[in-house]
């Protein structure tokens, strides 16, 4: 067992009930999205976790920048997309589902606005994304790309040829910038939560782990240091 499961296991026992992250944004889903729905996840990528768990909610259509989606064999129909519009039509999904996508898009109000032209009325969009003022985020913002090309996935302990992070801006990942793009986009916000789960990038070393873990533990000690947990759990609604 190397050490990081080690820690893991001692820390973040599941004994004490403690959840991981991608556990509580698929049981937030699950929650909002009825079994048969008409899904579509949006950026969904190579095989993932969340596809996985995605289709068996239901019916489901991904759309992605990158054609490593076509080897997503979660996925009942997978796009490539060449500009900024869906090649779905009006009123289709009953959901749609983003995991760590909305932190990349550069015109959000242009994404949501999308996200409600593809929404059945009384659909959901629910994604995870990094708060901006979270420590990693704070330095993503202050660091060029290339840095995080060289430093993120060796700080997140990830083997050897995977995907390098894509570009990021950031424009949507404030609770203040959430609420305002979603009411321009006419989408309610029905849920905006912050949470902070085990050090992700402490996994290079011992006392970045340590280091990290006593963050977590003050900002998850009380609400009033909920603003700079890492990450939005979100569902937007279409009324």
């Amino acid at each position: 067992m190397s050490w990081q499961e080690t820690y893991l296991k001692r820390f973040y026992p599941e004994s004490s009930g403690w959840i991981d992250g991608i556990t509580e944004f698929h049981r937030l889903c699950a929650s909002v999205i009825s079994a048969g729905s008409n899904i579509l996840e949006i950026g969904s990528g190579p095989p993932n976790p969340t596809s996985r768990f995605l289709c068996s909610l239901g019916t489901l259509t991904g759309v992605d920048i990158d054609p490593e989606i076509h080897a997503n064999d979660a996925l009942d129909a997978a796009h490539v997309l060449s500009g900024d519009t869906y090649p779905v039509g009006d009123s289709t999904f009953d959901a749609c589902v983003s995991d760590y996508v909305v932190e990349h898009i550069t015109d959000p109000a242009r994404h949501l606005r999308e996200v409600r032209r593809v929404l059945k009325p009384d659909g959901v969009y629910v994604f995870r994304t990094p708060n901006r003022f979270h420590y990693v985020t704070v330095a993503a913002q202050l660091t060029p790309h290339w840095f995080h090309e060289v430093v993120a996935n060796r700080l997140r302990n990830l083997p050897s040829g995977s995907h390098p992070p894509y570009p990021t801006s950031y424009r949507m990942n404030s609770r203040s910038r959430i609420s305002r793009t979603a009411a321009a986009a006419s989408l309610d916000v029905e849920q905006l939560r912050l949470i902070e789960k085990d050090p992700w990038y402490g996994r290079s070393s011992r006392a970045l782990f340590l280091g990290f873990m006593l963050y977590e533990r003050v900002v998850n000690s009380h609400e009033l240091f909920a603003g700079f947990r890492a990450n939005f759990l979100a569902v937007l609604r279409k009324r």
